[in-house]
């Protein structure tokens, strides 16, 4: 034991094993008892007992998974759910052990030395791990060793008749050394240590240090100290974030919206003020509501400058008024999002339809102010998702959004409804009209929409883009110089020129003048039932005017016009 292990302060680490699973869970969108799992990039990366028990592990596609347990439910995995559910933990902790550093979501480390000098050893101060954990219902285990990385091994080690483990101090180095190289965390490291024969921490801790440095870089020396005990971390207290959501309880729960949006004004004008005192001012804020069944639903809300209490209370009530999914419309999106994940091929990563924004599906009926609700309202839960300094949000010197458009958009928002004021935004598809985006006043545009805009669309219309595009497209003729409808082959081919169009069915002929094309458009070839073959010209005719043409199933129809 050198000295550097030797004057390594003493951690406790505390782990939740299948935290991200678990926070899914308490944010009601996976129900308990049944086999579930989270969804990164195509692949498991966390599953419930009763999932492992069907033979899901981590690391399978959703397809051999579903395969191996036909009852699986999966949904994304999202960092932010993890982040937010794990909040009220922390603060569980931190009324036990002043000073936790939160290594991530479900993984926090302690210095032992505070808490073992209060409870009175290390293995009560493991216990009072435990007991806090458990007021909240939740079942952690703890390891206590002379680096982060050896605690978290050793709570990652132990069992649930034995959930806390201590490492002698001094011992570290000899605990690590049967370990896998894979619980170092890095794939690559450990795939390159084991095709050299080094299949443990002890092997891989017995190369000198500078060897390892010219062999795998600073990132290879950094997991060779951990693997020597030695791990470079330190526990660091965190400054606990001041809480400024802000809450409204109804007892007995209210059931009409009105109501609700009456009753919540204080706490919004409580949950402004409280921002405003600390300089902040809320951009992005999330809705929580919850009714007396148990049921919550859940929004973020964007706005382009910030929240006041009434913009507040609004978002409240276009929440209510919008109303909850109901459980098969519920059941319907998690198998369609279960399908696209299944299906998802290189081909897919451009596919139009899965970049609509999450308002386009699953609409629900929107309620006068003054309905009665299906359930009666008993929580109201306010908490900003993204605040900035109130400095920074004041008027652009040089141009920006003129106030009185802003605030004239707003009231007829608050008048008309959240989805009656929208803004364009362009996303990406192949046809004109996919392209186009209509978000509501105030909110964001999904993450990702822009990226996708500017990606290759093979079968796209290049720039520029006609001025004018027909929400649906208006059915035309185009005709050959025999009069006959045009057509093309299965190869795109078209059976002549075009010499005569109409610009609607019964309108009088007009001669075509110049015409491009045809460019084939071809979706889902994959998919029989889905797939789509058309063709696209652009005509100029008689009148002088430009057209972009659609030709689909024998018949012509009108995509866009040059103006």
């Amino acid at each position: 034991m050198n000295g550097a292990s030797a004057a390594a302060p003493r951690t406790l680490v505390v782990w939740i094993p299948d935290w991200p699973l678990l926070a899914a869970q308490l944010a009601g969108e996976v129900p308990e008892g049944l086999p579930a799992a989270l969804l990164a990039k195509g692949r498991i990366t966390a599953c419930s007992a009763e999932a492992r028990a069907a033979g899901v592990v981590r690391g399978l596609r959703l397809r051999d998974a579903q395969a191996r347990c036909p009852g699986l439910a999966a949904l994304p995995a999202d960092p932010e759910r993890d982040a937010r559910e794990f909040e009220p933990v922390v603060a569980a902790l931190e009324e036990a052990f002043p000073g936790v550093h939160v290594l991530r979501p479900g993984l926090v480390a302690v210095r032992a030395r505070g808490a073992v000098r209060f409870y009175g050893s290390e293995p009560e101060a493991g216990g009072a791990a435990l007991e806090a954990a458990s007021r909240l219902g939740l079942e952690v285990r703890a390891g206590i060793a002379d680096s982060v990385f050896a605690a978290e091994q050793a709570a990652r080690t132990t069992t649930e008749l034995a959930p806390v483990r201590i490492v002698a101090s001094g011992t570290a180095r000899a605990f690590l050394a049967p370990l896998p190289v894979a619980v170092l965390g890095d794939p690559q490291l450990a795939s390159l240590l084991s095709r050299l024969g080094l299949g443990t921490l002890g092997a891989f801790a017995a190369l000198p240090a500078p060897e390892v440095r010219s062999r795998f870089g600073a990132g290879g020396l950094e997991a060779h100290a951990r693997a020597r005990g030695e791990d470079p971390r330190t526990a660091a207290p965190r400054v606990p974030p001041v809480a400024h959501e802000q809450s409204a309880e109804f007892e007995p729960g209210l059931a009409r919206v009105d109501q609700i949006a009456f009753a919540v004004r204080p706490t919004a004008e409580a949950f402004v003020e409280a921002l405003r005192r600390d300089g902040l001012a809320c951009t992005e804020l999330r809705v929580q509501i919850t009714d007396e069944s148990g049921s919550r639903s859940e929004r973020c809300w964007g706005h382009p400058h910030h929240f006041g209490a009434g913009e507040v209370v609004d978002r409240v009530r276009w929440q209510l008024q919008a109303g909850a999914p109901s459980a098969q419309q519920k059941e319907q999106a998690r198998q369609d999002g279960r399908t696209r994940q299944d299906d998802q091929t290189p081909h897919d990563a451009q596919r139009p339809d899965d970049s609509q924004h999450p308002d386009d599906s699953q609409r629900t009926p929107w309620r006068p102010a003054g309905s009665q609700l299906e359930a009666p309202v008993v929580r109201v839960r306010l908490s900003p998702e993204r605040t900035d300094r109130i400095g920074r949000r004041g008027q652009s010197l040089f141009g920006g959004m003129d106030e009185r458009l802003d605030h004239g958009l707003r009231r007829l928002q608050t008048m008309l409804g959240h989805g009656s004021v929208v803004q364009p935004r362009p996303r990406g598809g192949r046809l004109l009209a996919e392209r186009n985006l209509l978000v509501p006043w105030g909110e964001a545009v999904p993450e990702g929409t822009a990226a996708r805009a500017g990606q290759p669309w093979p079968g796209s219309v290049p720039e520029p883009a006609p001025a004018t595009v027909f929400t649906e497209p208006v059915p035309v003729r185009l005709l050959t110089a025999e009069g006959q409808e045009l057509t093309a082959d299965a190869r795109g081919r078209l059976a002549g020129a075009p010499a005569w169009f109409c610009p609607t069915p019964a309108a009088a002929r007009r001669s075509v003048l110049h015409w491009a094309g045809p460019w084939p458009l071809r979706e889902r070839w994959w998919d029989a039932a889905k797939a789509r073959r058309a063709e696209r010209l652009q005509i100029v005719d008689s009148e002088g005017e430009a057209w972009l043409l659609l030709g689909e199933s024998g018949s012509w129809r009108a995509e866009a016009r040059y103006d």
